[in-house]
């Protein structure tokens, strides 16, 4: 296979992948044709903020950040005309089953987005094929602590690199670095009502973000019987959808944040987003069906 002369970066916003874009754009690392952000248009507004603030810097060094999007992933989900890119909510059966819905949204919304920017830029947008040994490097931003999420691409113009790795970085390093730099506030990157976050995270969520808090609510309310396609169609969920582990109204919850939680969790990146669900809480049954929403 021809070395890959086209170079990017997964950019995700989070500590891992602002690391990476930082040292490139620092020349301690080879530089990227071009960042990109895959946008869900629901990530928190510190987010948002802080790729502002990347933006900044890498235009400085002349490596363009460039936002790509399959759409609005609340918008979508709450629109009786649009396909249900399913998110893993908790859910809770007719009789008290507990388990989690099937995720696709990462897919759906990131990683769909970011190979479509990939073949246009090498000149064969979807559905022309690219040639064997047109390769583009894709930079994924992985630490050394999360080695086993480190996997090759699935498609054969993309080759999946790992400059964390190469140097050895830990998420701590990651995270010195960027303080060293003035980015210790470095947000980590997961949409407003992703149900992975932790109660620290909703708890800070709740705190600094109150308009987001309010949005993550109102949501987890509209979503509560199913998917707004499916009950459109009739096929009104056997159980009910939630967006945190207790299983109420998220305004209901009691939240536990413990000191540090979350703290060196990995955000929602394309490629780094938990490859498996959290762990089921004591005496929970699964009951989320991969393929389809649970009930229907």
């Amino acid at each position: 296979m021809s070395t890959p002369t086209h170079r990017y970066l997964s950019l995700g916003a989070g500590v891992q992948s602002s690391t990476v874009l930082l040292l490139a754009a620092r020349g301690e690392i080879p530089t990227f044709d071009a960042a990109i952000f895959a946008d869900t248009g629901w990530e928190p507004a510190p987010v948002y903020a802080h790729l502002r603030r990347l933006q900044r810097i890498a235009a400085a060094a002349k490596i363009p950040i460039v936002r790509v999007a399959a759409g609005d992933i609340r918008r979508d989900a709450l629109d009786p005309t649009h396909r249900f890119a399913s998110m893993p909510l908790f859910t809770l059966g007719p009789h008290g089953e507990r388990g989690m819905a099937r995720r696709q949204c990462t897919g759906e919304y990131k990683i769909k987005p970011i190979k479509e920017e990939v073949r246009r830029r090498l000149g064969y947008p979807h559905p022309a094929r690219v040639p064997a040994g047109l390769v583009a490097e894709m930079a994924i931003g992985i630490s050394l602590d999360e080695i086993g999420r480190a996997r090759d691409a699935d498609v054969a113009y993309m080759r999946n690199t790992f400059p964390l790795l190469n140097l050895g970085w830990q998420r701590k390093d990651c995270l010195a670095f960027l303080a060293d730099h003035e980015l210790a506030d470095t947000p980590r990157s997961a949409c407003v009502g992703c149900p992975y976050r932790t109660d620290a995270e909703w708890a800070r969520l709740r705190r600094d973000d109150p308009t987001g808090w309010d949005d993550a609510v109102a949501f987890d309310a509209a979503i509560r019987h199913g998917s707004a396609r499916a009950n459109a169609a009739g096929q009104r969920l056997r159980g009910q959808f939630f967006l945190h582990r207790q299983r109420v109204s998220l305004d209901q919850v009691t939240l536990h944040p413990r000191a540090n939680a979350g703290a060196d969790a990995p955000g929602c990146g394309p490629w780094t987003c938990p490859h498996t669900d959290p762990p089921i809480e004591a005496g929970d049954d699964a009951v989320a069906t991969p393929g389809r929403e649970v009930g229907h």
